[in-house]
């Protein structure tokens, strides 16, 4: 067993492989962005047959919002190719600006501009589902 373990250690090192490169991330974050506006627009256009100008404005909105944080995450992640740890740092600061705007966003959306709020959500959750079928159908 030990011999195994030594044997290992004194391997010449593998060349990497990369699993998927960035131009691939960079074409399903704009993928999503896209599906996730396409959303946007059509959660709007059902509130705006269903319930009126107010819903669907703030169904449009929910939705732009997340998109708007999607976009800024992909571009934290996706603006330059780096290490491991400052790759991950991007990500993470990606995250908290995304939720942060997401965040923000509903804020205003509901507080601010006195929206309803079931709209605004609704097309938050409809963005969000976008999500689900973006990656499960990444062509």
């Amino acid at each position: 067993m030990t011999r195994g373990v030594f044997h290992a250690w004194c391997e010449e090192p593998r060349e990497p492989h990369v699993l998927n490169s960035l131009a691939s991330g960079r074409r399903l974050a704009l993928r999503l962005l896209l599906w996730q506006l396409f959303a946007a627009l059509c959660v709007g256009l059902v509130f705006a047959v269903s319930s009126g100008l107010r819903e669907a404005i703030a169904a449009g909105a929910g939705a732009t919002v997340v998109a708007l944080g999607t976009a800024l995450l992909s571009a934290r992640v996706f603006g330059r190719v780096s290490g491991a740890g400052i790759a991950l740092g991007h990500f993470l600061t990606g995250m908290i600006l995304k939720w942060m705007v997401i965040i923000g966003g509903m804020i205003a959306i509901m507080f601010q501009y006195k929206l309803p709020p079931l709209a605004a959500i609704t097309g938050l959750v409809v963005a969000y589902a976008v999500n689900l079928l973006a990656f499960r159908f990444k062509g």
